[in-house]
Protein backbone atom coordinates (compact mmCIF):
# COMPACT_ATOMS: atom_id res chain seq x y z
CA UNK A 1 0.00 0.00 0.00
CA UNK A 2 1.23 3.51 -0.78
CA UNK A 3 1.53 6.02 1.93
CA UNK A 4 0.75 9.45 0.81
CA UNK A 5 3.88 12.12 1.83
CA UNK A 6 1.52 14.51 2.82
CA UNK A 7 0.63 12.19 5.87
CA UNK A 8 4.17 11.67 6.88
CA UNK A 9 4.63 15.58 6.31
CA UNK A 10 1.67 15.87 8.61
CA UNK A 11 2.58 13.50 11.33
CA UNK A 12 6.44 14.71 11.43
CA UNK A 13 4.89 18.61 11.84
CA UNK A 14 2.49 17.55 14.91
CA UNK A 15 5.58 15.74 16.37
CA UNK A 16 7.99 18.68 16.25
CA UNK A 17 5.01 20.87 17.21
CA UNK A 18 4.50 18.48 20.29
CA UNK A 19 7.83 18.95 20.79
CA UNK A 20 7.71 22.49 21.10
CA UNK A 21 4.93 22.49 23.54
CA UNK A 22 6.57 19.88 25.90
CA UNK A 23 9.63 22.32 25.88
CA UNK A 24 7.73 25.79 25.90
CA UNK A 25 5.86 23.82 29.28
CA UNK A 26 9.09 23.06 30.93
CA UNK A 27 10.73 26.08 30.71
CA UNK A 28 7.42 28.00 32.12
CA UNK A 29 7.47 25.63 34.75
CA UNK A 30 10.98 25.92 35.63
CA UNK A 31 10.38 30.18 35.44
CA UNK A 32 7.61 29.70 37.78
CA UNK A 33 9.71 27.77 40.64
CA UNK A 34 12.30 30.04 40.21
CA UNK A 35 9.50 32.98 40.27
CA UNK A 36 8.05 31.25 43.28
CA UNK A 37 11.52 30.84 44.79
CA UNK A 38 12.89 34.42 44.76
CA UNK A 39 9.67 35.52 46.03
CA UNK A 40 9.82 33.04 48.84
CA UNK A 41 13.83 34.23 49.36
CA UNK A 42 12.22 38.17 49.10
CA UNK A 43 9.68 37.45 51.69
CA UNK A 44 12.15 35.90 54.07
CA UNK A 45 14.99 39.05 53.80
CA UNK A 46 11.74 41.53 54.32
CA UNK A 47 10.45 39.66 57.62
CA UNK A 48 14.67 39.08 59.01
CA UNK A 49 15.06 43.28 57.98
CA UNK A 50 11.46 43.96 59.64
CA UNK A 51 12.74 41.84 63.08
CA UNK A 52 15.90 43.40 62.85
CA UNK A 53 14.82 46.37 62.35
CA UNK A 54 12.56 46.26 65.75
CA UNK A 55 15.22 44.76 67.36
CA UNK A 56 17.70 47.68 66.15
CA UNK A 57 15.08 50.12 67.80
CA UNK A 58 14.31 49.29 70.62
CA UNK A 59 18.02 48.65 71.24
CA UNK A 60 18.98 51.95 70.33
CA UNK A 61 17.21 53.16 73.32
CA UNK A 62 18.59 50.34 75.21
CA UNK A 63 22.11 51.09 77.23
CA UNK A 64 24.43 49.32 75.26
CA UNK A 65 27.95 48.73 74.39
CA UNK A 66 28.51 49.76 70.72
CA UNK A 67 31.06 46.96 68.60
CA UNK A 68 32.54 47.53 65.21
CA UNK A 69 34.62 45.13 63.87
CA UNK A 70 38.37 45.78 62.27
CA UNK A 71 38.77 42.52 60.07
CA UNK A 72 40.91 42.13 57.40
CA UNK A 73 43.52 44.16 55.43
CA UNK A 74 43.25 47.78 56.10
CA UNK A 75 42.84 49.25 52.30
CA UNK A 76 41.40 52.15 50.44
CA UNK A 77 37.82 51.33 49.06
CA UNK A 78 37.98 47.75 51.03
CA UNK A 79 35.65 47.31 53.97
CA UNK A 80 38.69 48.45 56.45
CA UNK A 81 39.09 51.99 54.89
CA UNK A 82 38.40 55.32 56.22
CA UNK A 83 35.29 55.56 54.07
CA UNK A 84 33.87 52.85 55.30
CA UNK A 85 34.79 52.66 58.53
CA UNK A 86 34.00 56.47 59.57
CA UNK A 87 30.10 56.15 59.21
CA UNK A 88 29.85 52.88 61.52
CA UNK A 89 32.30 55.23 64.10
CA UNK A 90 30.37 58.39 63.99
CA UNK A 91 26.91 56.03 64.24
CA UNK A 92 28.21 54.29 67.24
CA UNK A 93 29.76 57.48 69.14
CA UNK A 94 26.93 59.90 68.45
CA UNK A 95 24.40 57.39 69.61
CA UNK A 96 23.21 58.24 73.01
CA UNK A 97 22.59 54.72 74.46
CA UNK A 98 26.00 54.00 73.81
CA UNK A 99 27.94 54.10 76.53
CA UNK A 100 31.37 52.76 75.18
CA UNK A 101 32.42 51.70 72.13
CA UNK A 102 34.45 48.63 71.30
CA UNK A 103 36.70 48.41 68.55
CA UNK A 104 37.19 43.95 67.66
CA UNK A 105 40.78 44.24 65.86
CA UNK A 106 41.97 41.56 64.04
CA UNK A 107 44.10 42.84 61.23
CA UNK A 108 47.41 42.27 59.96
CA UNK A 109 47.98 46.01 58.66
CA UNK A 110 47.58 47.70 55.61
CA UNK A 111 47.84 51.27 54.19
CA UNK A 112 49.20 54.04 56.60
CA UNK A 113 46.96 56.69 55.24
CA UNK A 114 43.91 54.46 56.07
CA UNK A 115 45.02 53.88 58.93
CA UNK A 116 45.85 57.36 60.13
CA UNK A 117 42.47 58.80 58.98
CA UNK A 118 40.70 55.74 60.96
CA UNK A 119 42.96 56.73 64.12
CA UNK A 120 42.18 60.64 63.82
CA UNK A 121 38.33 60.20 63.57
CA UNK A 122 38.56 58.17 66.65
CA UNK A 123 40.58 60.72 68.64
CA UNK A 124 38.05 63.42 67.54
CA UNK A 125 34.44 61.17 68.26
CA UNK A 126 36.01 60.48 71.45
CA UNK A 127 36.85 63.78 72.58
CA UNK A 128 33.80 65.30 70.93
CA UNK A 129 31.08 62.60 72.90
CA UNK A 130 33.44 61.65 75.62
CA UNK A 131 33.00 57.77 75.46
CA UNK A 132 35.25 55.56 76.53
CA UNK A 133 36.87 53.64 73.42
CA UNK A 134 38.59 49.97 73.76
CA UNK A 135 40.35 47.77 71.25
CA UNK A 136 39.57 43.88 71.85
CA UNK A 137 42.49 42.24 69.65
CA UNK A 138 41.45 38.76 68.15
CA UNK A 139 44.47 36.77 66.25
CA UNK A 140 46.65 39.61 65.35
CA UNK A 141 47.02 43.29 65.30
CA UNK A 142 49.92 44.38 63.65
CA UNK A 143 51.22 47.66 61.59
CA UNK A 144 48.44 49.98 60.59
CA UNK A 145 46.21 47.82 62.79
CA UNK A 146 47.98 49.25 66.24
CA UNK A 147 47.88 52.82 64.37
CA UNK A 148 44.50 52.47 64.77
CA UNK A 149 44.63 50.98 68.09
CA UNK A 150 47.26 53.23 70.19
CA UNK A 151 43.96 55.44 69.17
CA UNK A 152 41.92 53.65 72.26
CA UNK A 153 41.65 54.42 75.67
CA UNK A 154 42.88 50.89 76.29
CA UNK A 155 43.56 47.75 74.45
CA UNK A 156 42.87 44.46 75.21
CA UNK A 157 44.26 40.65 73.42
CA UNK A 158 44.44 37.12 74.10
CA UNK A 159 48.02 35.93 75.22
CA UNK A 160 48.42 34.84 72.24
CA UNK A 161 47.64 37.07 70.28
CA UNK A 162 50.35 39.12 68.04
CA UNK A 163 50.61 42.56 68.53
CA UNK A 164 52.84 45.87 67.13
CA UNK A 165 55.11 45.60 63.72
CA UNK A 166 55.85 49.39 64.21
CA UNK A 167 57.64 49.81 61.09
CA UNK A 168 57.04 50.50 57.10
CA UNK A 169 57.69 48.59 54.61
CA UNK A 170 57.41 48.33 50.18
CA UNK A 171 58.44 45.14 48.83
CA UNK A 172 59.87 44.95 45.37
CA UNK A 173 61.57 42.50 43.20
CA UNK A 174 64.17 42.94 40.05
CA UNK A 175 64.97 40.17 37.17
CA UNK A 176 67.56 41.44 35.17
CA UNK A 177 70.03 38.41 35.93
CA UNK A 178 67.68 36.35 34.69
CA UNK A 179 66.47 38.66 31.58
CA UNK A 180 70.34 38.36 30.70
CA UNK A 181 70.10 34.34 31.04
CA UNK A 182 67.27 34.13 28.34
CA UNK A 183 67.78 36.72 26.06
CA UNK A 184 65.45 39.86 27.28
CA UNK A 185 66.02 43.21 26.64
CA UNK A 186 64.42 46.03 28.76
CA UNK A 187 63.09 48.54 26.31
CA UNK A 188 60.70 50.61 28.40
CA UNK A 189 60.40 55.23 27.93
CA UNK A 190 60.20 57.36 30.57
CA UNK A 191 60.88 61.11 31.33
CA UNK A 192 61.96 62.22 34.74
CA UNK A 193 64.97 60.68 35.86
CA UNK A 194 63.62 58.76 38.30
CA UNK A 195 60.53 58.00 37.40
CA UNK A 196 61.43 54.44 37.06
CA UNK A 197 63.40 53.88 40.25
CA UNK A 198 61.55 50.56 41.59
CA UNK A 199 61.50 49.25 37.99
CA UNK A 200 61.93 45.01 38.44
CA UNK A 201 62.97 45.13 34.56
CA UNK A 202 65.91 47.89 35.27
CA UNK A 203 69.32 48.08 37.33
CA UNK A 204 69.04 49.02 40.30
CA UNK A 205 68.75 53.39 40.73
CA UNK A 206 70.34 53.31 44.29
CA UNK A 207 69.94 57.40 44.63
CA UNK A 208 66.06 56.50 43.86
CA UNK A 209 65.99 54.26 46.55
CA UNK A 210 67.85 56.19 48.53
CA UNK A 211 65.37 59.28 48.44
CA UNK A 212 62.35 57.26 48.64
CA UNK A 213 64.37 55.10 52.14
CA UNK A 214 64.87 58.83 53.31
CA UNK A 215 61.75 61.10 52.17
CA UNK A 216 58.67 58.25 52.63
CA UNK A 217 59.46 55.26 54.60
CA UNK A 218 61.56 56.30 56.88
CA UNK A 219 59.15 60.13 57.71
CA UNK A 220 56.24 57.21 57.24
CA UNK A 221 57.95 55.43 59.85
CA UNK A 222 58.64 58.47 62.13
CA UNK A 223 54.89 59.61 62.14
CA UNK A 224 53.44 56.01 63.04
CA UNK A 225 56.16 56.66 66.18
CA UNK A 226 54.67 59.74 67.05
CA UNK A 227 51.40 58.32 66.97
CA UNK A 228 51.96 55.51 69.20
CA UNK A 229 53.70 57.49 71.54
CA UNK A 230 50.88 60.06 71.68
CA UNK A 231 48.64 56.93 72.17
CA UNK A 232 50.36 54.94 74.52
CA UNK A 233 52.17 57.65 76.46
CA UNK A 234 53.87 56.46 79.33
CA UNK A 235 52.63 53.06 79.34
CA UNK A 236 54.60 52.27 76.57
CA UNK A 237 57.82 51.11 77.81
CA UNK A 238 60.41 51.56 74.48
CA UNK A 239 63.61 49.59 74.00
CA UNK A 240 65.80 49.35 70.83
CA UNK A 241 63.46 46.81 69.76
CA UNK A 242 60.20 48.77 69.84
CA UNK A 243 60.16 50.53 66.65
CA UNK A 244 61.63 47.73 64.50
CA UNK A 245 58.86 46.65 62.85
CA UNK A 246 58.85 43.39 65.15
CA UNK A 247 55.73 41.64 66.73
CA UNK A 248 54.79 40.25 70.63
CA UNK A 249 52.50 37.77 71.81
CA UNK A 250 49.41 39.11 74.07
CA UNK A 251 50.77 38.24 76.94
CA UNK A 252 55.11 40.15 76.68
CA UNK A 253 52.75 43.40 75.20
CA UNK A 254 51.58 43.76 78.38
CA UNK A 255 54.42 43.66 80.00
CA UNK A 256 56.17 46.24 77.30
CA UNK A 257 52.90 47.99 77.78
CA UNK A 258 52.30 47.99 74.39
CA UNK A 259 48.19 47.05 75.57
CA UNK A 260 46.63 47.02 78.61
CA UNK A 261 45.70 43.51 79.62
CA UNK A 262 44.57 40.47 78.56
CA UNK A 263 41.03 39.85 77.77
CA UNK A 264 38.54 39.16 75.13
CA UNK A 265 34.88 40.86 74.05
CA UNK A 266 33.04 39.52 76.50
CA UNK A 267 35.11 40.14 79.46
CA UNK A 268 35.70 43.33 78.21
CA UNK A 269 32.38 44.48 78.22
CA UNK A 270 31.17 42.63 81.86
CA UNK A 271 34.78 43.65 83.79
CA UNK A 272 35.90 46.60 82.32
CA UNK A 273 32.47 48.34 81.27
CA UNK A 274 30.33 46.58 83.36
CA UNK A 275 27.61 46.42 80.24
CA UNK A 276 26.31 43.46 78.75
CA UNK A 277 24.17 44.39 76.39
CA UNK A 278 26.09 44.83 72.82
CA UNK A 279 24.73 46.31 69.13
CA UNK A 280 27.29 45.37 66.51
CA UNK A 281 27.51 48.92 63.98
CA UNK A 282 27.72 47.16 60.57
CA UNK A 283 28.26 48.67 56.75
CA UNK A 284 24.39 48.01 55.40
CA UNK A 285 24.07 44.55 53.05
CA UNK A 286 22.44 44.44 49.65
CA UNK A 287 20.02 41.96 49.16
CA UNK A 288 22.30 39.41 47.26
CA UNK A 289 24.66 40.04 50.09
CA UNK A 290 22.44 39.28 53.32
CA UNK A 291 20.97 36.11 51.07
CA UNK A 292 24.57 34.63 50.15
CA UNK A 293 27.28 36.36 52.06
CA UNK A 294 29.92 38.43 50.61
CA UNK A 295 31.79 34.96 49.83
CA UNK A 296 34.56 36.78 47.23
CA UNK A 297 35.79 39.72 49.57
CA UNK A 298 35.38 37.24 53.15
CA UNK A 299 37.55 34.48 51.41
CA UNK A 300 40.32 37.25 49.89
CA UNK A 301 40.47 38.89 53.40
CA UNK A 302 40.72 35.88 54.77
CA UNK A 303 43.41 34.36 52.90
CA UNK A 304 45.57 37.62 52.91
CA UNK A 305 45.40 37.65 56.83
CA UNK A 306 46.57 34.04 56.60
CA UNK A 307 49.59 34.86 54.27
CA UNK A 308 50.59 37.48 56.07
CA UNK A 309 50.76 35.90 59.57
CA UNK A 310 52.69 32.87 58.16
CA UNK A 311 55.59 35.59 56.90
Amino acid sequence: MEQNPQNFDRLASAVESLVKQERWTRRFANLLKLAVAAYVAFFIYYAIQNMGAREMDGLNMKEHVAIIKLEGPIMPGSKVSAESLTPLLQSAFSNPSSKAVIIQANSPGGSPVQSALINDEIVRLKNKFEKPVYVVVEDVCASGCYYIAVAADKIYANKGSMIGSIGVRMDSFGFTGLMEKIGVENRSMHAGEFKTFINPFAPVNEEGRQFFQERILERTHQQFIETVRAGRGDRIKETEYTYSGLVWLGDEAVENGMIDGLGDLGSVQRDVIGITDSRTYESDKSLMEELMGDISSETASKLSLYLTTLQ
